[in-house]
This record gives structure tokens, sequence and C-alpha cells, in this order.
């Protein structure tokens, strides 16, 4: 049964699932569904045509599917999603999608944004994002599975972030950044490989070799970029890491990709 606190604002039409606890001052659109489980805190808006997924948490003075910043939105019925078990801490924003866009902002499973952060119109996360306090990412913005987006980031939109890259603090990305990369600076620099984070996924030591010599070989090598990316299909492709790499250099991109690497001492290890 789920439990709705008297000060709360549920409109007519607004799904609430089994065992979801709706908390004091909280507000929810006629178009919101909130799954089994979810649980919002306290002083919670969410609006529009959103969905909160079962377990999720949502901390006070966050909201969730307001409308875009984007002067060319007309309240059409635009989305917003929110994957399961994850955690939305205070004040942060999540803005419903655009039809000029993809008409959906989606965060994924088990996703982490601390206070402050605000995901733009259109953006999707994937499912284990950790998006650290005081984020702001522009519109269209994509991130893979499991990365990390260190505390006063900047993401510029249309930005594509690979699974398990780090960004780290204070860095201001303005191209894309490939899987399991590490940027930091502002503007962000590629600067190595997220060694720390494929180790704590588990990744065997045979793989990282193998990302750790393909990455020398496109960033540091010899020869144009287009040159190197080929040599290193040819030498490592068949190895999965490395084929994402590849994968993601190939599709289109609106940003570039961040190309100027400095090997950290983490990516000089054995």
């Amino acid at each position: 049964m789920s439990s709705i606190h008297p000060s709360a604002i549920v409109a007519s039409g607004a799904m609430i699932g089994e065992g979801a606890r709706i908390g004091p001052w909280c507000q929810i659109g006629p178009d919101c569904i909130i799954e089994a489980g979810a649980h919002l805190i306290s002083h919670v808006v969410v609006d529009g045509h959103t969905r909160i997924g079962e377990q999720a948490v949502l901390y006070p003075f966050c909201t969730v599917g307001m409308a875009p910043q984007d002067l060319k939105y007309r309240n059409e019925p635009t989305r917003t999603e929110i994957g399961a078990r994850t955690q939305i801490r205070e004040h942060a924003t999540i803005h419903r999608g655009t039809v000029t866009g993809s008409g959906i902002t989606r965060v994924g499973a088990d996703c982490l944004l601390m206070a402050v952060v605000h995901v733009a119109h259109d953006c999707a996360l994937g499912n284990g994002v950790v998006v650290a306090n005081n984020v702001v990412m522009g519109g269209h913005v994509t991130i893979g599975d499991n990365a990390v987006i260190g505390g006063a980031a900047a993401i510029h939109q249309f930005v594509r972030i690979g699974r398990a890259a780090m960004i780290g603090g204070v860095s201001g990305v303005e191209a894309d950044v490939i899987p399991f990369g590490s940027v930091i600076g502002n503007r962000a620099r590629l600067a190595g490989l997220n060694i720390i984070g494929l180790r704590r996924r588990g990744f065997e030591r045979a793989q990282i070799q193998a990302l750790r010599a393909a990455f020398r070989m496109i960033f540091k090598g010899s020869g144009v970029f287009a040159q190197r990316v080929a040599r290193a299909r040819a030498q490592f492709g068949a190895e999965p890491l490395v084929g994402e790499i590849l994968a993601f250099i190939d599709q289109p991109s609106r940003r570039g990709l961040i190309r100027s690497a400095v090997l950290s001492d983490d990516d000089d290890e054995g």
C-alpha cells in the first residue's frame, strides 16, 4: 500500500505504485507515474509526462520533468524517465525532452545524482552513472554506463561520454570522451585511461593491457589520427573493450573527440 502525506499534492490522473511513499509538501502532476517502492522524501516536484522507477529515492527540493530551458519549447508532451533505484539528491534539476531532440530525458537505473546537479533536456544517462555535486550539462548530452562525473564539471551540449569514463572535477568538457577515458582540465584534455575504474569493475589484467596498448597507439602513436586508428583496428580490433572505443570513434559526433593525451602515472602502471 502506498503512503501519501496529507500535505502532498497529487493531481488526479497521477499513478502511484504499491509501496511508494510521498512525503510532506511534494507535488506530482497528472501525467506522472511513481512506480512501486519509490520514495519522495519531501518538497519534491515531479511534473510533465514523467516516470519515476521502482525504489528510486528523490531528496528534498529536487525537481524532475519540469519544462526545458529552451526558448523553442511550446509545452509539447515530451517525457522524462528515471530508472529503478536511482538516487536524486537535494536541489537537482532534471528537465523533460524536446520535440527537436529525442523527446525524452532519461536517467538509467542505479545512478547517483548528487546535490545541485542539472540534467538538461534530451540528455541520456546510462545505468550506474555517478554525477557529483554541482555538475551542469547542456542539452542532448549522452553518458554511458558506469561513468563518473567529478564535482562542478560542465559538459557542453551534444557531448558524448563513453562507458566507464572518468571526468575530473571542475573540468570543462567540450568534446566527446572515449569509453574508459579519463579527462581533466579547463578545457578538458584526455589524460589517460580510467584504470582505477576498470580494476574496480573487475576487468581482467589482459583486457586492461590490450586497452592500454591500443590507447597509446591511437592517441600517442606516429602518423595522422586516422592512420593510428586504422593500425589499432588491425592489431587490437578483436579485443572487445578496444572494439568499443573504435565503435565510439566511428559514430557521428556533433562535438568532435577529445584527443590530446598526457599519460598519467596510473596509465603507466603494469
